[in-house]
């Protein structure tokens, strides 16, 4: 017994125990019970202790810090003044902060600890917006699974993940952490990843609580710059922002996550329109609200709040549960109550929320449940979830172009010149928010290639991509003097049948505070592909990217295009399965790809102006640009295949229907080329006339076939209310009567289209 702290004792051994009578018959089998047990023996001040989370700060294994920020830190921790940790990892390092929660304070109550685990713990995944790409579900929840069960191994019981913040802007660089542009599919997304870490039962030991961030708006940030103000009108709100973080409800997200961004003026971590008003109120959340890092104390800059002391007052009145790493709430909150600007009730239903997750996750029935080394030793970097995470790279990768078959490649007599710096990384495909991923330890290019060795194969850099090896923060220049590598280059691909360029962005050239006003290759890699052009224009370009690129020369000139992404610790193999057609690409774009960076924000859902087109005049006055085409280069939805298919037959079971009905929708899809592929088929809808203008066109469903050469399937959907209903601007679900149209196909320019009503009888 002497693990456990007075209260985990109260709780779990009140039967017979004299301390316990004076609750025992408050106690019962729900959660309710218990926390308001807890809650009734807690100062104030170890209320608030509850809401104050503090980033690791000592070597927990080492001497106890004597003076300074981590001597304060750490007698708070002992005097039960944090009820949480981030960036805690390893269950021996776990261990020793838990001993300290549950053995040294008063009423020993377990820590949750929480962890950036994104994409992967060690064994790295996709980046999530690789794994979009894939528009594959399970392979999505499996990958969260994954991830899950190796960091909960490591003593980790909480994420902060998934991002499910919608974005159109590619120069932002946190869309690598999300899952692109549509709200449908990145509803869908947000569901699986959520599954993925909280499983069935968040108390089994390979389970970990998730977290749905960032609430609201933050992918909406002005001009792709992150933590910019966010400007948006309510039917983008309730419609393209909020969708996805409804379906992380519906998956039963155990806690939310509150963004930098104003929105409507307001910083997130302030306001109570978002907080209290939609997420507690009118949507029922029962987990609790973690701020991001700092963001309490940054309301002060951003001139809502004229201090500590008030930012602390707005944030848990706004209804923030959760102070990560600002420090105010600890500072500020109990001196708050005391002076009756913030009701101690607010605390307590904040408390109550945190206690809950605790228990929910089975810390109050053994603190030291993630805590097993023999177990850690045994799950980090198993063999299946190797195989889980190549399964996952290779249905991302998507096929953008591929000219008189270039690929696949064939598997012997071929001289290939393999040519970029990043086919020999071992640590970029690792991308961003890689967690304990270790650096270098992704399988490059070079090294997937060279498990096809029937081929000749010659590797050269080319160009020297940085100066110096990036790390986290990406202090390394881009190299855009040193040409010395050129002519090697040129060399290897003037005596190659095919050359296959690997260019890119470093790794860490995407994701949090990595915004880029150009979105071509970075470097001198557009001139060595430009220049190895001229000597060999049998090229396959991969690209190695967190986002999408412009890549406008590319597609004009080269035959073959692959969508590489930072694919995680398979990514070479996974690339030379691909190129080498022992897997079929099947990836489709989660993002449009611009033209240019003037077009930006393009996405494929856009509303219709009063002047779309220009139909027979030569006058200007129409929305356009003068130097540029208005469509991007690669719409939402598209991806080639190594095999051809062919939709025809749309069909509906009928013109229309009415309340509580539907149509059925079917359609014919055939394989017409000559090996085995995968095809997402994609439904959308346009609402022709509503009361709030709709979309050109929304994905409202999608279902992916496998189909052998030459086989034939027709695939049905059903339309329902659900497919044509939308929120107002008051953020009210209506279904219109009215005219609308349906389009089937591989992308989101599908080009079938059938008529139907929403009848009023």
């Amino acid at each position: 017994m002497k693990n456990f702290g007075p209260a985990i004792l109260l709780v779990i051994l009140y039967i017979g125990s004299a301390h316990s009578q004076s609750i025992k018959s408050s106690l019962n089998p729900t959660f309710d019970s218990k926390v308001d047990s807890i809650l009734r023996l807690m100062t104030l001040d170890e209320k608030v202790g509850q809401m104050n989370q503090y980033n690791g700060f000592w070597e927990v294994t080492g001497p106890v810090p004597k003076e300074g920020d981590a001597a304060v830190k750490y007698e708070q921790l002992r005097k039960g003044l944090v009820g949480s940790m981030l960036n805690v990892t390893g269950v021996e390092n776990v261990r020793a902060v838990q001993k300290i929660a549950v053995e040294d304070t008063r009423l020993g109550i377990p820590l949750i600890i929480g962890y950036d685990v994104v994409h992967g713990y060690k064994t790295i995944s996709p980046i999530p917006l690789a794994e979009a790409a894939s528009w594959d579900l399970e392979a999505i929840r499996k990958s969260a699974e994954v991830a899950a069960e190796e960091a909960a191994a490591a003593g980790i019981n909480w994420t902060f993940a998934p991002m499910v913040d919608i974005s159109r802007d590619a120069r932002w660089g946190r869309v690598m952490e999300g899952a692109g542009e549509d709200p449908f599919l990145g509803s869908r997304i947000a569901y699986a990843r959520v599954k993925g870490f909280q499983g069935d039962d968040l108390k089994a030991v390979n389970t970990i609580a998730a977290t749905a961030k960032h609430f609201a708006g933050y992918g909406f940030s002005e001009s792709g710059r992150d933590y910019n103000t966010v400007d948006v009108g309510t039917s983008t709100l309730y419609n393209d922002i909020l969708p996805p973080f409804e379906a992380a409800l519906e998956a039963d997200v155990k806690t939310f996550m509150n963004s930098f961004n104003l929105l409507n003026g307001i910083p997130a971590t302030g306001s109570s329109f978002l907080q209290r008003e939609i997420l507690k109120e009118k949507w029922a959340f029962k987990g609790f609200m973690v701020s991001d890092w700092g963001s309490i104390g940054e309301m002060i800059p951003h001139g809502f709040a004229k201090d500590g002391m008030q930012a602390a007052e707005l944030a848990a009145n706004a209804g923030s549960d959760m102070d990560m790493e600002s420090r105010l709430y600890v500072e500020h909150l109990t001196a708050l109550v005391q002076s009756g600007k913030v009701k101690e009730s607010v605390i307590d239903d904040a408390v109550r929320r945190i206690l809950t997750v605790k228990y929910e996750l089975g810390l109050f029935d053994d603190p030291y449940k993630y805590c097993d080394e023999d177990r850690e030793k045994a799950v980090t970097g198993r063999q299946d979830f190797q195989d889980a995470v190549l399964d996952m790279a290779k249905k991302s990768v998507v096929l953008l172009k591929n000219e008189k078959q270039l690929l696949p490649l064939r598997k012997s007599g071929m001289k290939i010149a393999l040519i970029g710096q990043l086919a020999g990384d071992k640590d970029s495909p690792l991308g961003s928010w890689r967690a304990l991923g270790e650096p270098n330890s992704a399988v490059s290019v070079l090294e997937g290639m060279n498990a096809f060795p029937g081929n000749s194969l010659e590797y050269v850099e080319g160009v020297k991509f940085t100066e110096g090896t990036p790390g986290f923060a990406f202090e390394t220049k881009i190299n855009t003097t040193d040409r010395s590598g050129f002519e090697a280059a040129k060399n290897a691909a003037r005596n190659a049948d095919v050359v296959v360029m690997v260019l890119g962005e470093h790794g860490f050239q995407s994701g949090e505070g990595r915004s880029r006003t150009e979105l071509g290759l970075p470097g001198l890699q557009q001139e060595l592909l430009e220049e190895v052009y001229k000597v060999n224009p049998n090229i396959v370009l991969v690209l190695m990217n967190g986002r999408p690129l412009i890549i406008d020369w590319a597609v004009e000139k080269i035959p073959g295009i692959l969508v590489g992404w930072h694919l995680g610790t398979q990514s070479g193999n996974a690339l030379a399965q691909v190129l080498y057609g022992d897997y079929n690409p099947s990836g489709k774009l989660p993002m449009s790809f611009p033209k240019n960076v003037g077009q930006i924000p393009v996405y494929y859902n856009y509303k219709a102006t009063g002047r779309p087109t220009n139909p027979g005049s030569d006058l200007v006055f129409w929305s356009h640009y003068m130097d540029s085409p208005n469509e991007p280069m690669y719409p939402f939805g598209y991806g080639l295949s190594y095999t051809s298919f062919e939709y025809s037959n749309l069909k509906l079971s009928s013109d229309g229907f009415a309340k509580d009905g539907s149509i059925t929708v079917s359609i014919d899809l055939k394989n017409k080329g000559s090996v085995t592929g995968i095809e997402t088929v994609q439904l959308y809808i346009r609402d022709l006339f509503a009361s709030v203008v709709r979309p050109v066109r929304e994905l409202k469903d999608f279902q992916q076939v496998e189909l052998k050469a030459g086989e034939s399937k027709t695939l049905s959907f059903q339309i329902t209310e659900k497919s044509i209903g939308f929120y107002n601007n008051d953020g009210k679900w209506i279904v219109e009567h009215g005219d609308f149209k349906v389009f089937v196909g591989g992308s989101s320019q599908a080009s079938l289209e059938k008529d139907f009503k929403f009848l009023e009888k």
